[in-house]
């Protein structure tokens, strides 16, 4: 089975709920129109269509957007040879869909990273918890409106003394330098 096929089937199984396949560079992904259905579709094509592997979940920020949120899913069939890509969307309102580690063991760290960096909810999961920032930290890094500067913090002795986690870090760029040089990400001492 190609990843065509597989992609045609989900449709074909979720006509009003799963979009017809989109193909850019190579790569097919449908779309998933209701996020609360996603446990569903993620199980069906596991024990139907063989995706027995969950390559990765991730989350993209469309701040200014709604919905603010797109997580995608990344399957892979190890006994086809072949790759499918799932997205549906959530809105900040909401922040919250349901877990997929019912049917993959290792969407817990996935899922955990995307609360921890986005702050989206994943329902029915045993262990939702900050996997790498410290706990107790109150703010969401890869949010777009999180400042590249970082954020002040009050908690001392938890990471770092002096300085706050993030600010004036080593990935602080420039915006509008005059040249590359001049936007690349340092530690700053001066102005640019």
């Amino acid at each position: 089975m190609t990843s065509l096929e597989s992609a045609q089937q989900l449709h074909a199984r979720f006509p009003n709920l799963v979009s017809k396949p989109s193909e850019f560079r190579g790569e097919l992904t449908v779309a998933i129109s209701d996020a609360e259905q996603i446990h569903e579709v993620c199980g069906f094509a596991k024990a139907t269509l063989d995706f027995d592997y969950l390559v990765d979940i991730s989350s993209v920020d469309n701040y200014g957007d709604d919905p603010r949120w797109t997580v995608v899913y990344e399957l892979a069939s190890l006994t086809h040879g072949c790759h499918l890509r799932l997205k549906t969307s959530v809105s900040e309102e909401k922040s919250e869909l349901p877990t997929v580690t019912t049917v993959w063991k290792t969407a817990d760290w996935h899922e955990r990273e995307i609360y921890d960096m986005m702050g989206i909810r994943f329902r029915g999961h045993s262990d939702l918890r900050r996997i790498l920032m410290w706990d107790g930290y109150p703010y969401f890094p890869l949010r777009k409106d999180f400042p590249l500067a970082g954020k002040p913090t009050e908690l001392p002795d938890v990471a770092f003394t002096n300085p706050a986690p993030l600010e004036g870090g080593p990935f602080v760029t420039a915006a509008g330098g005059k040249d590359s040089i001049a936007r690349e990400p340092r530690v700053r001492t001066t102005e640019v």
